[in-house]
């Protein structure tokens, strides 16, 4: 596949569905990353801090094209638009740039991430809030890390096997978040957020819920949680978190979802003081 002056690899569809991912995420952010060298502007979407770029509909058109080669009978959910109903009752959710901020401003703190579903509904037939996810891959390009794992498949980073910071309290260890400045102003996100945030031993708040995610699963971060994660953001650093033998959860409060990873003991924390909050009518 070329697009503008960059080539991509057309990859073997008898590579597994770990080596598929691997592959899929690592191609997908070398694409990116040799784009913004050639330069890049960024479009707003819904916010300032909300962007997104040529690269972020390259990597994705260039993931699509090979998961439709590769596996025609799954199905396909991209951040940037990209939407194939499959046959097989699974689906790929791929997340092409995460991070197009911190990537448009010269970052390292960005990825590209992966994910396979089950096609999971409840019984009206609504997609459900936190599916089951098979596996995923997330690769941070300018760092050279690759982080791996599923149902079948143990926690990797760059082939090395990994098992997050141990299970700590909350309050030993570092928590990582994201909020946007607007939802600070709205008490229905500000007070869960608030409580959750006081119980952390510390506060990291970088820009991509994935390589976050990631960083769980190795132990360079103790737990994580954001409210109202797309899929794309929250299923490939689950999978890689659960493989680790983390722990995950979601929370709904005052009609919102927040997500958390860590350690079982840590997501407990998180979980009770977000909880812990007045309900709003």
């Amino acid at each position: 596949m070329t697009t503008g002056r960059h080539t991509a690899t057309e990859l073997d569809p008898a590579l597994d569905d770990y080596q598929l991912a691997s592959a899929l995420v690592r191609e997908a952010g070398q694409l990116a990353l040799l784009m913004r060298m050639g330069g890049l502007q960024g479009e707003r979407k819904t916010s300032v801090s909300d962007v997104v770029t040529a690269a972020d509909h390259a990597a994705e058109a260039y993931v699509l094209e090979q998961l439709r080669r590769c596996r025609p009978e799954d199905g396909i959910l991209g951040e940037e638009g990209a939407s194939v109903a499959g046959t097989s009752g699974r689906t790929w959710v791929i997340d092409p740039v995460d991070g197009t901020y911190n990537f448009l401003h010269g970052s390292t703190y960005w990825c590209s991430a992966i994910a396979l579903k089950r096609d999971d509904s409840d019984h009206g037939g609504n997609p459900v809030v936190d599916p089951e996810v098979l596996l995923g891959a997330i690769y941070q390009p300018e760092l050279d890390k690759l982080w791996l794992g599923g149902q079948e498949q143990a926690a990797t980073l760059n082939g090395d096997p990994i098992s997050g910071s141990g299970d700590r309290a909350v309050g030993e260890i570092c928590a990582a978040t994201y909020i946007h400045p607007t939802w600070l102003a709205d008490p229905r996100t500000a007070m869960p957020w608030h409580a959750a945030a006081i119980t952390a031993a510390s506060l990291r708040m970088f820009g991509s819920g994935s390589c976050d995610l990631g960083r769980v699963a190795d132990g360079e971060l103790g737990c994580w949680f954001q409210h109202s994660c797309p899929e794309w953001d929250w299923l490939p650093g689950k999978a890689i978190v659960r493989a680790a033998g983390g722990d995950t959860a979601v929370v709904k409060v005052n009609g919102m979802n927040w997500f958390v990873a860590g350690g079982p003991t840590a997501v407990r924390d998180l979980s009770a003081a977000l909880a812990s909050v007045p309900q709003f009518a």
